[in-house]
């Protein structure tokens, strides 16, 4: 799987997914890293094109197998697996015989015990048949005495024992084949297409312009044969892309908020952020949804979705009146009418699917936690560097079951420093107490006289509502106040609207030449990049132009 950008151009502030946020995937690297490019983080050998894969939550890969045995496809591919036991008579293409398929129905629950099979539940069988061939676990030799035969494959035991490692490679595989069948199938001629059969020659190739027949037909053929190349490539494209907002979508979505309408997701592909679907590209929804709805339910068969698929009798009512959901803007349609036009929402078993299909293809893609496996250093260092990431998260895993007291002497000890990261670190040093409350009061009270923590520590404790905290030096105050500045300044990548707000804040005074002639003396490797930062950004003329003078200050006394 190749996970690629969707045409949403720009970037804004983040919001619910599916309403104008911006995803990781949308985001320039140079967005994300600009801040840091001052001091020797330098993100030349980054890929501007790269996908940033947001971490996801996967339940244990036991119970991701257990789900997997219980998908019916799956699950009749196994059972299929067992029946051929000890071995069973099948024809020359490995197929079940005549004789054999109605009972394979019948063994599959598809069909009652007694009486008529539908056709249906035979093709059914057979498919089950197909994908447990295609997995190894029915293999297929011939006899001594010339006959064809199938038997068990070696994975179907501890398959069936549920070893999580094998049913979940082998579910892999199933949904990597059901993926590829999925847009073979929306790449396929549309019935009537003219084929081989379609050009009137002479009998027998005794027509004197047969040679040149033969040569329209090979040319023909040649054209058929690269529009369903193309065809097949704009839909796994396409598939691709959807998955990649699902997989997006449920990482940031609320327990319980996964469901994702098709048109929403259709129009996440095709409308660029910020604007407002025009009547073209509402058409272009609605053909997306039209193409996207049988690859899902394809899909849906291995337990990668649950899908809900376009209702049948849209098709057959008013051409206008269903075919956009989006473009009736006077009556919004209730949840029942919208559900018609499909739901999808990717299951835990497809979020592990996607992933590993990410990771085959070399993407970082990351499962909350990974970085609170280590020690706080660690942490905190891997936070501050990682570009998909969700910071509280990893704290919160991180101080799970940890002694509050010892936990925060890890994590202040973790955040001194002077280097590029270290005001990140310290900021989130401060989120980890914050989460850690009111037990960890003793170790922050062991730094109030720390020349790097002892503000933050103080600013902890006043608003943990402590009274007897004594007020910082001049000299500790205006260090924090840059380091915080700085902090901000790394975590919003430079955001303007973020950093505004940020300014407004600065204990600035009546007399701001006074004020910032103290803070470009501050001993602090961002001061120079917070003073042009507040000297861009400031909307008081005389603020902005004092703040520019420091920074030239700054810069010159290093």
């Amino acid at each position: 799987m190749a996970a690629r950008r969707r045409k949403n151009a720009g970037t804004s502030e983040a919001g619910t997914p599916g309403e104008g946020a911006v995803l990781p995937a949308d985001l320039e690297l140079q967005d994300l890293y600009g801040a840091f490019a001052a001091h020797g983080l330098d993100d030349d050998d980054l890929d501007d094109s790269a996908v940033l894969v947001p971490p996801v939550t996967l339940p244990p890969e036991a119970e991701l197998a257990a789900q997997a045995k219980a998908v019916p496809m799956f699950g009749w591919a196994l059972e299929l697996a067992r029946w051929t036991a000890p071995h069973r008579t099948v024809d020359e293409f490995g197929d079940l015989t005549d004789p054999d398929r109605e009972p394979a129905a019948r063994l599959l629950g598809l069909a009652p015990e007694e009486g008529e099979v539908s056709e249906e539940a035979v093709v059914e069988a057979m498919r089950a048949w197909s994908l447990a061939c295609d997995l190894d676990l029915i293999e297929i030799g011939t006899t001594a005495a010339g006959e064809h035969v199938a038997v068990p494959g070696p994975d179907l035991e501890p398959a069936e024992e549920g070893d999580p490692e094998t049913v979940l490679e082998l579910w892999l595989t199933a949904a990597g084949i059901v993926r590829e069948l999925a847009v073979e199938a929306d790449s396929m001629p549309e019935p009537g297409h003219e084929g081989h059969g379609g050009h009137a020659g002479g009998e027998g190739g005794e027509d004197a312009e047969g040679s040149e027949t033969s040569a329209d037909e090979d040319e023909d053929d040649e054209g058929r044969l690269s529009e369903v190349e193309e065809a097949r490539d704009e839909a796994a494209e396409l598939l691709d892309e959807a998955l990649q907002v699902l997989y997006e979508t449920t990482a940031f979505a609320e327990p319980g908020g996964e469901t994702v309408p098709l048109g929403v997701l259709a129009a996440l592909l095709v409308v660029p952020e910020g604007e407002e679907p025009s009547e073209e590209l509402l058409g272009d929804i609605t053909d997306v949804m039209v193409a996207l709805d049988p690859m899902l339910a394809d899909l849906a068969e291995l337990g990668l979705l649950d899908y809900r698929p376009i209702d049948p009798d849209l098709f057959d009512e008013e051409e206008g009146e269903a075919a956009a959901p989006e473009a009736d803007t006077e009556e919004p349609l209730d949840e029942a009418e919208s559900a018609r036009f499909g739901l999808v929402r990717l299951t835990p078993l497809g979020q592990y699917g996607i992933r590993q299909w990410l990771l085959e293809d070399g993407y970082d893609a990351p499962l909350v936690g990974d970085l609170a496996g280590g020690d706080a250093a660690a942490l905190l260092s891997g936070i501050s560097e990682a570009a998909n990431v969700l910071p509280e998260e990893e704290l919160r895993v991180w101080i799970t079951d940890r002694d509050p007291v010892e936990a925060a002497r890890e994590l202040l000890a973790a955040a001194r420093g002077h280097d590029a990261y270290a005001p990140m670190r310290r900021m989130l040093c401060h989120s980890a107490l914050t989460m850690l409350g009111g037990p960890a009061e003793p170790a922050v009270r062991e730094v109030l006289d720390d020349p790097e923590l002892g503000g933050g520590a103080r600013t902890w404790l006043v608003s943990l509502g402590a009274a007897d905290v004594p007020a910082p030096e001049r000299a500790m105050a205006l260090w924090t106040v840059v380091d915080a500045f700085a902090a901000q300044l790394l975590d919003s990548g430079g955001d303007p609207e973020q950093l505004r707000e940020l300014i407004t804040d600065l204990p600035v005074t009546g007399n701001p030449a006074s004020y910032f002639g103290e803070l470009w003396r501050v001993d602090h490797p961002y001061t120079a990049d917070v003073l042009e930062a507040v000297g861009e950004l400031h909307l008081d003329r005389t603020v902005a132009k004092e703040a520019r003078k420091a920074a030239f200050k700054a810069r010159s006394k290093g």
